[in-house]
């Protein structure tokens, strides 16, 4: 895992660190990590969207379809992917 990723993730972590460790796993195209984000259930939506829309710059239509279909994503964050893939 990557230390963007696991600054993502952290619990004690600043919006700041927090957007900017997600922003970064778009610039190294670390997708399979940004869908990762969408599915996890303890991060904010705000954050769970920062990372859908990362996929979409990163052109990542696969994994953006796969959320889309996936039933243990909220159902906003599942329309979201769709309308992005």
């Amino acid at each position: 895992m990557s230390t963007a990723f696991q600054t993502a993730v952290k619990k004690n972590v600043s919006r700041t660190q927090r957007t900017e460790a997600i922003e970064s796993l778009a610039r190294e195209n670390e997708t399979t990590n940004l869908g990762i984000l969408v599915r996890m259930g303890g991060l904010r939506g705000e954050f769970r969207r920062q990372a859908l829309d990362a996929l979409a710059d990163c052109n990542s239509t696969t994994v953006l379809e796969e959320l889309a279909k996936d039933t243990t994503v909220e159902p906003s964050l599942r329309r979201r992917a769709a309308s992005l893939a």
